[in-house]
């Protein structure tokens, strides 16, 4: 069974590639000579006020109107927007949709303009256009790369299809506090996890025959950098951090999305040990530009320069805009300020016209590697939007990752899977009937009439839909007067309960930090009167984040994580629920058992005082006085309907040497009666370093399916690179040694082998 790559390998001369990748594909030298000498033409010829528009980015106020908009710069009155864009003081719009009216935009660009240089197009598609994937929170549980680069191809296909040019994802930050609302948009806690799906979702997005081509939207990983690690999982909040946790936790994404060929990045809001990264040359110039070699633009998050105001760290507009930019910031978005200031801090002396010619060359570079000075109206085909969005093949992918999206935590007794026939089922709680909360946080463009709940996909699967009971019990957050006592008598007449409870959409996503990772009180009372009656129970979480769960949900029989799955929502749990596929997803956020656990992940370190992690009295160890220190559900956790035993983990030799490699295999059995996908989980642990290490570290995975009764031995071949940390220099290193290594089915099961790497020749 082959491997995913292994990390270093993929991210190998990151910067390099990252800037060289998208240029290398069709585009041949020549033709990138051509361009070049294209553009600085352009520049040679372009005002200061053009130089300034074309770095300035407003909200389409013809396809979609953004809200909150700043009227300093004109948004929301489409008739300004267009003289601003015949004037050249626009270079590029976001957030609107649609082929026939970017054809009518970018022909006020194109031919109406004085240079006739053709506007930018992005727009946030993050889980899907007109068809909605699951979130990317969800859809990283499925541990399956090659799933992410199908679904943001698909949303690429339907985005370039309607007129836009570039998407601003995937989101790549590493999340380990589930307070965070933005959790929802990333691949979880886990660093390698978070590095294959940026790549997977970049190459997805980007395609593979160049930005050129019709069907590639241009990849935006998001937010450089460290804007996941808020201070209380507080959005917005300041990042305090070292330099080592910062290149090996929350950069690796980063550089794998580049490595993949992303040639665009966005800052973000927070500060990182007290310089806003908006503002902050040491991530914008000596990491991304002088270290990594990144050739493409970064664009600031909404109003992200100005808020340098806010932070304390410019006195006005025009201080934020001279910071912003000779940081390293290339586009401003919505707030206007390059616009307004860089004409005047030029004339003034305070930014060098280089720098600002700087910025314009790489804005104006990525449209040419997008093809828009051959064609600038890709993309406003309205007879091609019309055959792309929303296409029955894409629905289907969409119904196949929610699927394997579905994480089955818990399953006594085999309560699951459910009877499609001859059982009478009652489905209570909140998102029972539910579609307004299928599609999830930032979804934009879905088509909501292809919205599909709980109860249309139970009705549809069972033989007799008429043995299916639906009561809500209660609201989200609020009761329901006689909501509970309608429920308890729907439950008290079937054979079998399930409860549909959680989050709903405006629980999860951006601004929506909670102090409290638990199911609102209304529905944990609902849970427990309907536990009360003694009836099998399955719990259907919809969530954007991990939960504490306690009481009657966290005592149900069976829970099955169902996230935020989009518009094929109740088919894909009602396939997983009545047996159609067993369950293969993988948590990619740890379960806490407690909310004041947070910040965790799997991958803490032991310090020096450890607790044992039992349940007994222990002082002066670190813990706390009311749980232990691991997971109720771990990162990487997840059944299926098979039972799955692993053997002992067999290194083909017990030294790995410096310049070598060795194989480690595990047999695997699946002694249920239902053919299985297992995940197998290679982790790592370095006994003894220079700097303290975490407990494990996930460094690959293998996914094995496995009939009744089979057993497969499943190889991982290791090597040095896999076993790199960041050292006290700010590089990747690694020290001869012991090291522990598990191929295993969480982050908290298995048996570790012993390996040595022996020093270098």
């Amino acid at each position: 069974m082959s491997s995913i790559t292994s990390r270093r390998s993929v991210l190998m001369g990151a910067g390099a590639l990252g800037a060289s990748m998208i240029l290398a594909a069709p585009p041949t030298a020549a033709r990138q000579a051509a361009h070049a000498a294209r553009i600085d033409d352009l520049i040679a010829r372009m005002t200061i006020q053009e130089k300034a528009g074309q770095l300035n980015l407003l909200g389409d106020p013809f396809r979609f109107r953004p809200q909150n908009v700043n009227p300093l710069d004109g948004q929301g009155d489409p008739a300004r927007v267009t003289e601003m864009i015949r004037d050249g003081l626009v270079g590029n719009l976001f957030n609107g949709v649609g082929a026939a009216a970017g054809r009518r935009i970018q022909t006020i660009a194109v031919e109406e303009s004085r240079l006739g240089i053709p506007l930018l197009f992005a727009a946030d598609i993050i889980h899907g256009l007109k068809t909605v994937f699951p979130v990317p929170l969800a859809e990283a549980a499925a541990f399956d790369p090659d799933l992410a680069r199908r679904t943001a191809r698909a949303a690429a296909l339907e985005g370039a299809a309607s007129g836009i040019h570039q998407t601003y994802a995937p989101m790549v930050d590493v999340a380990r506090d589930q307070r965070w609302g933005r959790v929802v948009e990333g691949a979880g806690e886990d660093v390698w996890l978070n590095e294959v799906l940026a790549a997977a979702r970049v190459r997805g997005f980007q395609g593979e025959r160049g930005l050129a081509d019709r069907d590639a939207l241009l990849a935006t990983p998001k937010h450089f950098a460290a804007y996941s690690a808020a201070i209380g999982g507080m959005e917005y909040n300041t990042t305090e951090m070292s330099d080592p946790t910062l290149r090996g936790v929350y950069l690796p994404p980063f550089q794998a999305a580049f490595a993949a060929g992303a040639l665009s990045v966005m800052s973000g809001f927070n500060d990182l040990n007290g310089v806003p990264v908006t503002g902050n040359p040491y991530l914008l110039t000596q990491i991304l530009r002088d270290e990594w070699g990144f050739a493409g633009f970064v664009v600031s998050d909404y109003t992200a320069d100005n808020e340098l105001i806010a932070h304390g760290f410019a006195a006005d507009r025009r201080d934020a805009a001279r910071i912003a930019l000779m940081a390293g910031i290339d586009m401003s978005m919505v707030s206007g300020l390059f616009l307004e200031h860089i004409p005047g801090l030029v004339e003034a002396g305070k930014v060098p016209m280089a720098r600002v010619d700087q910025a314009v060359r790489r804005v104006l570079m990525t449209k040419a590697a997008l093809g828009l000075f051959d064609d600038p109206y890709r993309g406003c085909d309205p007879e091609r939007e019309r055959l792309v969005v929303g296409s029955r093949e894409h629905r289907d992918l969409a119904r196949e990752a929610g699927v394997k999206s579905i994480v089955l935590l818990k399953n006594e007794g085999g309560i699951l899977p459910l009877k499609a026939s001859g059982q009478r089922i009652a489905l209570i709680g909140p998102f029972a009937d539910d579609v307004d909360n299928v599609f999830g946080p930032w979804t934009i463009w879905g088509d909501e009439g292809r919205r599909i709940s709980l109860e249309a996909g139970f009705r549809e699967a069972m033989t007799n839909p008429s043995l299916l009971t639906v009561a809500r019990g209660s609201d989200v957050e609020a009761a329901i007067t006689g909501g509970i006592e309608t429920a308890v008598a729907a439950a008290r007449a079937a054979d079998v309960v399930v409860l549909a409870l959680g989050e709903s959409s405006r629980m999860s996503g951006e601004a929506q930090s909670r102090t409290e990772i638990d199911i609102p009180e209304p529905q944990r009372a609902l849970a427990e009167a309907v536990a009360a009656l003694g009836k099998p129970v399955v719990v259907l979480l919809r969530n954007g984040r991990a939960l504490e769960l306690s009481g009657a949900v966290k005592d149900a029989p069976a829970i099955l994580v169902t996230w935020f799955l989009g518009g094929e929502m109740g088919h894909a749990v009602a396939d997983v629920v009545f047996g159609k596929a067993s369950p293969s997803g993988r948590l990619p956020v740890s379960f806490p058992h407690r909310s004041g656990q947070q910040p965790f992940s799997y991958d803490h370190k032991t310090t020096g005082r450890p607790a044992d992690n039992s349940l007994a009295t222990q002082e002066y160890v670190a813990r706390y006085r009311e749980t232990t220190n691991t997971a109720l559900y771990p990162f990487g956790h997840g059944l299926t309907y098979g039972s799955v035993r692993y053997g002992a983990v067999t290194p083909a030799e017990p030294i790995l040497a410096w310049d070598g490699e060795v194989e480690l295999s595990v047999a695997v059995t699946n002694a249920g009666d239902r053919a299985v996908e297992e995940t197998v989980q290679l982790y790592i642990h370095d006994r003894v370093a220079s700097l303290t290490q975490p407990g494990r570290r996930l460094r690959d995975i293998a996914k094995v399916t496995l009939g009744p009764g089979e057993t497969r031995t499943v190889a991982f071949t290791l090597r040095r690179s896999q076993l790199e940390f960041i050292g006290t220099d700010s590089r990747p290193t690694v020290e001869p040694g012991a090291f522990d290594v598990w191929l295993t089915s969480s982050a908290q099961a298995g048996t570790p082998a012993r390996l040595m790497l022996s020093g270098p020749a």
